[in-house]
């Protein structure tokens, strides 16, 4: 391993990119204790330890939320933008004939999602800025109307300016950049959240923390064996004579990994997810008594653990499928398959060889998509039945830190690769 590190750190061009990544995640986390003037913190912070939903959204955030800071809402606005683009294409054929276009027309649509991204930031700040608001535990005070205009404005520049950090990391093909934002913030937590379990630390819990223990080795184990796993498709190219030499006429074979889609289906999972308890938060005191008892039932029914489990792992089922849907497309691989003189040994070349490339993918994805749906409730599940909130978050943060990891390394994997090559 050690022998890996010194081969990538002798490198001068991941050097550079790792060096790069690393800078804006200090950046990242700099701005992340710049607090917006006017808050009361230690309210705040009460607030959020009473509050499952909340919670868990500063979880993600990296503890923005709960420093009220200039990028409070994190990246959440950009993955929404996302998923609602990622949606649309599937109904309005503009947008499905602009996915497929290849590469511009992906920067059509990414240009179209960060412009979708400035006002869902307007109106989530709004939101949160009115939730805190009605909070009788004296978080905010009386805000003025232009305080609260500037309060709007400047979180919603801190989450432009974390999409622009994110792309700046995505261009230097070491990883996802919003995914590692989204690791970046889970893993600063890690050490204040030892300490807090060192110095709560209570000798009749110690099942507890084994079972904590058991529960994250599992995951890990689950998580890089999936990730890990892939079906071999054979390829055979033809020959080809081109004067007096002979070309092709190799075998070799195409990948279809088992989780295709990474650590994608989960995110957007738990942001889905937690968008009804959070919207319903807002209307609990609401004078209407219908609308008080919808956003009340609206809570307690998202807090069963029947219904939130079973919830949660269908949105990563069915996101798995609908993302593998979106990066894996059969049709160009055949036709780049034909065009290269490529066939897979039994099929026919073209139409026959999508079909059998979407038919096998989708026999693959069925069993990564049930895995993963599994290892992601699997903690949900114990700390439901042993009543403990800290297994519930600490298993979903464990499952997005290790998919982001792996993924991270398969990216610099590669362009490890891309340098043998060219030194050849």
């Amino acid at each position: 391993m050690w022998d890996r590190f010194k081969q990538i750190w002798s490198i001068k061009d991941i050097r550079n990119n790792l060096l790069f990544v690393i800078a804006l995640l200090v950046i990242y986390r700099l701005v992340a204790h710049i607090p917006i003037p006017g808050v009361n913190l230690e309210n705040l912070r009460n607030y959020l330890s009473g509050n499952q939903i909340l919670g868990l959204l500063n979880l993600f955030s990296g503890g923005t939320l709960q420093n009220f800071s200039i990028i409070m809402l994190g990246v959440g606005p950009y993955i929404t933008a996302s998923i609602i683009f990622q949606l649309l294409g599937m109904i309005i054929p503009s947008l499905e004939e602009m996915s497929k276009e290849g590469e511009q027309g992906q920067q059509k649509i990414n240009m179209y999602t960060r412009w979708l991204t400035v006002p869902l930031a307007f109106l989530q700040s709004f939101a949160m800025i009115r939730l805190l608001g009605q909070s009788s535990q004296g978080i905010l005070g009386n805000l003025t109307p232009l305080n609260t205009i500037a309060i709007i404005l400047t979180i919603s520049a801190g989450t432009m300016f974390l999409m622009w950090l994110g792309e700046l990391i995505s261009e230097k093909k070491v990883g996802n950049g919003i995914s590692l934002l989204i690791f970046a913030g889970i893993v600063s937590a890690l050490p204040s959240g030892l300490r807090t379990l060192v110095a709560n630390y209570d000798p009749s819990q110690l099942y507890t923390y084994v079972l904590f223990v058991g529960i994250a080795i599992f995951t890990v184990v689950g998580v890089v064996f999936v990730s890990e796993g892939q079906r071999n498709i054979p390829v055979t190219y033809a020959k080809q004579v081109r004067g007096n030499r002979i070309f092709g006429g190799s075998s070799t074979h195409l990948p279809l990994r088992v989780n295709m889609a990474g650590v994608i289906p989960i995110i957007f999972a738990i942001s889905l997810i937690l968008f009804p308890s959070m919207i319903a938060q807002f209307f609990v005191q609401a004078k209407a008594p219908w609308m008080a008892h919808l956003a009340t039932s609206t809570i307690q029914l998202f807090q069963n653990q029947i219904f939130y489990n079973s919830l949660y792992f269908i949105l990563v089922f069915g996101f798995t499928y609908f993302y593998t849907a979106v990066v894996f497309q059969p049709q160009k691989m055949a036709e780049n398959l034909q065009k290269q003189g490529g066939f897979i040994p039994g099929i026919r070349p073209g139409t026959e060889t999508e079909k059998y490339l979407a038919a096998t993918m989708n026999r693959i994805n069925l069993v990564g998509a049930l895995f993963l749906g599994v290892i992601a409730i699997l903690p949900l599940l114990v700390g439901g039945v042993i009543g403990t909130q800290s297994l519930r978050i600490g298993g979903t943060s464990l499952l997005i830190v290790v998919a982001v990891a792996i993924e991270t390394m398969k990216q610099i994997e590669a362009q490890l690769t891309m340098h043998e090559y060219d030194s050849i």
